[in-house]
């Protein structure tokens, strides 16, 4: 069995799969709205000089993510 992997654990160039979001149904559906959907490909581009936000490609486009966000997106 896999170890879990969050979105959180990218590092810059690195991308994987959206396999799962978790966390309380209003912020899930705000990620969703963003277009982080499970099947979606997603790249992490680079943090803030102190770690939060993150900055990931998804879609095409450039979306920013608190760290606490991201270690609910389920990856693979």
């Amino acid at each position: 069995m896999s170890e879990l992997r969050t979105l959180d654990q990218l590092g810059p160039g690195q991308t994987a799969t959206v396999k799962k979001i978790g966390g309380e149904r209003p912020l899930r559906r705000r990620i969703m709205d963003m277009g982080v959907t499970r099947g979606a490909e997603i790249a992490m581009i680079r943090a803030a000089p102190m770690g939060d936000p993150i900055e990931y490609l998804v879609r095409g486009y450039h979306l920013s993510l608190r760290r606490s966000e991201a270690q609910l997106i389920e990856i693979e």
